[in-house]
């Protein structure tokens, strides 16, 4: 004899079958949820509560791409900055060739170099800022571009848009291509990336030049038809004895040039 209380028990094991089926083809019709990528250090995401610089595992060609270990710099002017060169007691060795330069070396948390096809695929995916800021025991200065792109083509670069307090060296090297020790262009009267000992975009020579040894032998900074520029600590020393013996830190960094910081309560 069926029961009251047994119709009660059967009808509520149906309505929770129903139930059941019901949610399993609805999942089956919805997309995969798939997490937030992170191309840069700049997502809500990664701002929202943390505002400490460090190391972040970024995805500039989306999920399937490779990841890539950046320093996010997330206190200067708001954050969001991918710190992609950072010269601070000559600890590494810039004095490299093509291959070296083109993937990358050092220690994001120390001296390094992120690499020129990181900056290449970072660089136009979207339009980009430059920031450089650097600082010894006494001042820091900065400068700033509106513009920065590194193209595919011998990572040639493109920079303009200045502001800042460090004076404008840069621009200068505008539309120049990379050169390191082992691919110095021929055009050039000096070979440039072996006079002065690192990588960067020449221009017989330079007015900026971070990427220069670090700290001794000045004759290899400075050359006797050198004027001097605003960025003389771009060649990591000054082109005054008096300096010699001071640490320099010069950091090098990008962020869309579109970003706006988020409010900090």
């Amino acid at each position: 004899m069926v029961t009251l209380h047994s119709l009660d028990v059967l009808l509520l094991a149906f309505l929770i079958y129903l139930h059941t089926c019901l949610h399993a083809a609805l999942i089956k019709t919805l997309p995969a949820v798939q997490p937030k990528t992170l191309n840069f250090c700049l997502l809500t995401e990664l701002l929202n509560g943390i505002y400490t610089s460090g190391e972040v595992e970024i995805f500039p060609q989306g999920k399937l791409g490779t990841p890539m270990l950046v320093y996010c710099d997330m206190e200067t002017d708001g954050g969001g900055w991918t710190v992609f060169q950072r010269r601070k007691d000559g600890s590494v060795d810039f004095f490299r060739g093509w291959k070296e330069y083109t993937k990358g070396f050092g220690d994001v948390n120390g001296e390094f170099w992120l690499g020129l096809e990181s900056l290449h695929n970072l660089t136009t995916m979207t339009k980009m800022s430059l920031r450089v800021d650097l600082r010894d025991q006494d001042e820091s200065v900065f400068a700033q571009y509106s513009t920065f792109e590194v193209a595919k083509r011998n990572y040639k670069l493109t920079v303009g848009g200045y502001t800042g307090t460090a004076g404008d060296s840069l621009t200068y090297h505008n539309n120049r291509i990379f050169s390191t020790k082992d691919r110095d262009p021929a055009t050039f009267i000096t070979r440039c990336a072996m006079s002065y000992r690192g990588g960067w975009w020449y221009k017989n020579c330079h007015e900026a030049n971070l990427n220069g040894l670090y700290g001794i032998d000045v004759k290899h900074q400075v050359s006797s038809s050198d004027k001097l520029k605003t960025w003389d600590v771009l060649n990591v020393i000054l082109r005054s004895g008096s300096w010699w013996n001071f640490e320099v830190i010069s950091t090098m960094k990008m962020r869309p040039t579109a970003f706006s910081p988020p409010a900090r309560g």
